[in-house]
């Protein structure tokens, strides 16, 4: 059996812990306020996977004895030089926002669930209505469409709201209604 000590093992990891823990999440708190505001809004799967993996390097900083400090925040500042390529790109290319970001998705329009819409998104009409429902609509008839974001939100569009030019016209056209 290996040296593995459960319940105390000294003050040294706990005040490595700490002082670590307190360098990384400053560190941390830098860098995504050096990175920009869309690392920190809604997520798009880019900004999901970085924060998964923020929180990675973080808790692997905190209990890796043979880890050092500047190690964490080499790969926190590579994390969110990655972020801002990654958005950088999106922004620049025609091409890398199709293949590499969804588009929202029309899943009720003037009355009619899009059945084929809801299967794809793997939503039923209970969440539908529920959005309505939250957004302070009394019923569907006063709903003129509901879509699905790219941050994974509904928007519901009240039938006062549409007009000529609407918001989600490319995604009717889109969903051939």
């Amino acid at each position: 059996m290996d040296d593995t000590t459960f319940l105390w093992n000294g003050i040294q990891p706990l005040v490595r812990i700490v002082l670590v823990g307190v360098t990384a999440y400053l560190a941390i708190v830098l860098i995504l306020k050096i990175s920009g505001k869309r690392t920190l809004a809604s997520m798009s799967a880019f900004d999901f996977v970085i924060a998964v993996t923020i929180g990675a390097v973080f808790g692997r900083t905190l209990t890796a004895k043979d880890l050092s400090i500047s190690e964490a925040v080499t790969a926190f500042a590579l994390l969110a030089l990655l972020q801002f390529i990654f958005a950088y790109l999106e922004n620049k290319s025609g091409t890398f926002k199709r293949i590499f970001n969804s588009t929202p998705t029309l899943l009720y329009y003037n009355g009619e669930f899009i059945q084929k819409n809801l299967h794809k998104e793997r939503l039923d009409k209970s969440k539908i209505i529920g959005a309505a429902r939250k957004k302070g609509f009394g019923s569907m008839d006063d709903v003129s469409a509901v879509i699905l974001e790219i941050d994974a939100s509904l928007s519901v569009i009240g039938k006062s709201k549409e007009g000529e030019n609407s918001t989600f016209q490319e995604l009717v056209e889109q969903a051939d209604l």
